[in-house]
């Protein structure tokens, strides 16, 4: 009986550690905080722990299919949309119909079910108020204005090899200059001059905007609202001519090593908890779970380009190779 006794208690230990253990990896392309904060809360509620690495989109895309024939990740939480068409193009991801997506409007999720877009956020120009004062400049309000000589070398803006932010950038561009490539080009060549620094991130450009390293920088609206809620003394303009808007999406891993885990934290960022998570951090959330009252952005009041997302994901290696023939190999 002692013996008995002894046996299930290990076997009840056993089972324990076993679920004490239960994770699921994830590359994940939000910023650090708001990742942190996602995954605490789901291991939090589900007892399941989320390993996480931070990637650009670049980056992400690049791991996925590096590690095409031996998956590390079993899901892709954020990221530019077009990270994650180019990812299903490639077949790096699965389709997954998730019972959660009724809430979330149909042009913001793959035909298929590849991916899933999490929320928006439209390109805008940061501008440091203080560095702006003592150089005696003003904030950019446009695309020509940004490239005039006044701020030459003022300018941080990533690198669309490792950004989609940045490819979001080139592509804006190409949808104002109505597809007419040379023009983009000869267009990026001027804001050339203006660039001080191509970062890795596409956040990165704001932070240092926010702390007086540069007077100005290109990223994503929310981004820098949050860094101007947290007290950076800068100044948000959107181009008027017109500006591109991410999908930040997910997707699972084609193959992953985790794929039921990866299906419960899928559906827990779609749910309630998290969407409210999403719109306190200045993004806009476009499943009807997020709280509409926090939304900081009102995009349907901003002047946005006619975005072909496929299109822009298939030509991106040619796209981003010109530029780097033209303009990153300088």
């Amino acid at each position: 009986m002692k013996k008995l006794f002894v046996l299930m208690l290990v076997l009840l230990l056993s089972v324990s550690v076993m679920l004490g253990a239960e994770i699921v990896k994830a590359y994940t392309t939000f910023e650090e905080p708001l990742a942190k904060e996602l995954f605490d809360k789901f291991e939090e509620e589900t007892g399941i722990k989320v390993e996480w690495v931070r990637l650009s989109t670049g980056e992400a895309t690049a791991r996925l299919e590096a590690e095409r024939e031996n998956p590390q990740a079993s899901i892709w939480a954020g990221g530019v949309g077009l990270g994650h068409i180019e990812a299903k193009q490639k077949g790096l991801t699965s389709p997954y119909r998730s019972p959660m997506l009724a809430n979330t409007p149909a042009e913001y999720i793959d035909s298929e079910f590849y991916w899933a877009g999490l929320y928006i956020g439209p390109i805008a120009f940061a501008t440091n108020i203080d560095r702006a004062k003592e150089l005696g400049l003003e904030a950019p309000q446009g695309w020509f204005d940004i490239i005039d000589s006044k701020y030459e070398k003022l300018v941080r803006v990533a690198n669309p090899n490792t950004s989609g932010t940045a490819y979001n950038v080139v592509t804006t561009l190409l949808d104002i200059f109505h597809g007419d490539e040379d023009l983009t080009f000869m267009f990026l060549k001027h804001l050339d001059n203006s660039i001080e620094q191509y970062t890795k991130s596409g956040s990165a450009g704001g932070k240092s905007c926010a702390i007086g390293e540069i007077p100005f920088a290109i990223g994503y609206a929310h981004d820098l609202v949050r860094l101007k809620a947290q007290g950076a003394p800068i100044e948000i303009t959107v181009p008027e001519e017109g500006t591109g808007f991410e999908i930040a999406s997910m997707s699972l891993v084609k193959d992953g090593p985790e794929p039921v885990n990866a299906k419960k934290l899928y559906n827990f960022l779609l749910g309630k908890e998290a969407q409210e998570i999403f719109a306190s951090w200045y993004v806009v959330p476009v499943s009807k779970n997020a709280p509409q009252e926090a939304i900081a952005i009102d995009v349907n009041k901003l002047n946005t380009v006619e975005q072909d997302l496929v299109w822009d994901a298939a030509n991106r290696e040619r796209l981003v190779g010109r530029w780097n023939r033209e303009i990153g190999n300088k």
